[in-house]
């Protein structure tokens, strides 16, 4: 049966939000503990299923794990066995990919299944292959399998993306930290989930730095060992309940955050006029009736820019803001097809082809519907949805939270990807949420 949740909209929400470990640095940093000659201990580790999906991976692989607490994760690489990540992973998660430089450095050679995620627009793997053959290995692709071999190790060179691609950059230092030589990687993803990837290959014993103008430099290193790692918070679960609190005009204390990285998101929160107060490790959103917000242009970017996941949630507090707002998308090209749902709730939101935006944006004059106009204020209504993907799946959430009436959301089990135990959190601070099978 598909998971779904009934929600009734309405209450005010108020308490607090402690949030998890990050997503984009957990399922990562499994996957690099595959390059150690022993164990590796990580705190603060999310119970979602992108992570239990990334242990299955490595647990079919012959890697060993454990759960020494609730969020502490024990992984063990010294039993890995194979270099064939079997099929049924094909589709899941974007993770498969990433296993190219474990399993290279440990065999040599790696198949490994078409990649997957959410539906949000291309993400082509060019950039991962390309890289790769720069690093010395041999990739073919067929039956659905990317078989990929280097006999001889791998040896670095200077690579540069035509995009600062987050998943291609981390994967280049996956492959390069134990390759032969210098491995420069210009025009790279400087994501502080990047960084915390390229800080837990250091304390394994990697030589890698960041220098100026999007670049990494690693030079490799024979062996790497296991090392205790605590995960960063997730900066896209911030934001979400940030957005939740602001459209729900309630009172929540968000505990666990650093605000130096959520800085962007908190001008955007400012410019609209919400109110927030900023702690040493917590931001707390106070906004009632009385706060009026106002519009506001916003183009999703690589960072420091907006995040592309942080615009879908935040779509929705521009449902509640007076006036037309603008959010121009620019990393993926198909992902504003959500708000099909947000008007059948009573949204007023328009796309449009054209870049209603100052970036240079990779999609001008390809007809991608990747521009919105929201004009506000409109009440939503409760609605029978289905839940598309990941952030999408929350932007859902927010709106059925506010809206009159009650509200079905079908295949929760792609916000379960990356939000740990969201019914009990969003119970204990006063949604009415019930989630049934």
């Amino acid at each position: 049966m598909i998971p779904k949740y009934t929600i009734v909209g309405g209450n005010k929400l108020k308490g607090e939000i402690i949030l998890a470990g990050a997503k984009n640095v957990s399922t990562k940093v499994i996957i690099a503990s595959l390059l150690a000659d022993s164990k590796s201990v990580f705190e603060n580790m999310p119970r979602i299923s992108d992570v239990e999906t990334t242990l299955f991976i490595c647990k079919s692989l012959g890697v060993k794990y454990k759960w020494l607490d609730k969020n502490v994760l024990e992984v063990d690489p010294s039993h890995i066995k194979s270099y064939k990540i079997p099929v049924e992973y094909s589709g899941l998660n974007r993770m498969p990919i990433l296993f190219f430089g474990p399993l290279l450095y440990r065999f040599g050679k790696a198949e490994v299944p078409t990649i997957g995620g959410c539906s949000i627009g291309a993400r082509p793997v060019d950039l991962h292959e390309s890289a790769y053959k720069d690093l010395g290995a041999e990739i073919e692709y067929s039956n659905h399998y990317y078989r990929i071999k280097s006999p001889k190790g791998l040896k670095g060179t200077i690579i540069k993306l035509n995009y600062p691609s987050v998943g291609a950059t981390e994967n280049i230092l996956l492959g390069s930290v134990l390759a032969k030589g210098t491995t420069v990687i210009q025009n790279a993803a400087i994501e502080p989930e990047v960084e915390e990837l390229a800080l837990f290959l250091q304390s394994m014993g990697a030589m890698i730095y960041q220098d100026v103008n999007r670049t990494w430099i690693i030079k490799g290193v024979q062996q790497l060992h296991g090392a205790n790692y605590k995960i960063m918070f997730d900066r896209n679960e911030f934001v979400s309940f940030a957005c939740l609190a602001m459209a729900n005009r309630g009172d929540i204390l968000i505990k666990g955050v650093e605000q130096r990285y959520v800085m962007t998101f908190l001008n955007a929160a400012r410019k609209i006029g919400a109110n927030f107060t900023i702690y040493n490790d917590a931001i707390r959103f106070h906004n009632n009736e009385n706060v009026k917000f106002k519009s506001i242009a916003v183009e999703t970017d690589v960072h420091p820019g907006f995040m592309t996941d942080w615009q879908q949630p935040f779509c929705v507090v521009l449902t509640q803001a007076n006036g037309t707002s603008i959010i121009h998308e620019t990393v993926y090209e198909n992902r504003l097809g959500y708000t099909d749902a947000l008007n059948k709730m009573g949204a007023n939101i328009q796309l449009f082809p054209e870049c209603l935006g100052s970036k240079p944006c990779r999609f001008v004059n390809k007809d991608y519907l990747h521009s919105a106009l929201i004009t506000g204020p409109t009440a939503l209504s409760g609605a029978k949805i289905e839940v598309p993907d990941l952030r999408a799946g929350f932007s859902y959430v927010i709106a059925a939270v506010i809206a009159k009436g009650k509200s079905e959301l079908i295949g929760v089990e792609k916000i379960q990807r990356g939000y740990e135990d969201l019914k009990d959190r969003l119970q204990n601070i006063g949604a009415i949420i019930d989630e049934t099978k």
